[in-house]
């Protein structure tokens, strides 16, 4: 199963890696990475493997919404067939 998360906030140090170390406690693994700073706005998306993620899709989604308090983002983790659906015409 994959996933698609998009980031989307201020730039700051340290972005990248506090999302990959979030992913990477619950063993999920960034298959593909963009990333831009446009106007000073950080914005990032990726695929993601979840076929061994060490929790359910809803833990993992809460996890990252908290890290984007934190962090001051908009972080949205989507599974991919849902967003491949939403963008199809």
């Amino acid at each position: 199963m994959k996933a698609i998360v998009t980031v989307l906030g201020t730039d700051k140090p340290g972005i990248i890696a506090e999302i990959s170390g979030c992913l990477y406690r619950y063993n999920i693994n960034i298959l593909d990475i963009t990333q831009t700073i446009l106007s000073g706005y950080f914005t990032m998306v990726m695929m993601v493997d979840l076929s061994a993620m060490t929790c359910g899709f809803g833990e993992i989604t809460g996890a990252l919404d908290a890290l984007g308090g934190k962090l001051g983002l908009e972080i949205r983790m989507q599974r991919s067939e849902i967003f491949d659906a939403m963008h199809r015409l």
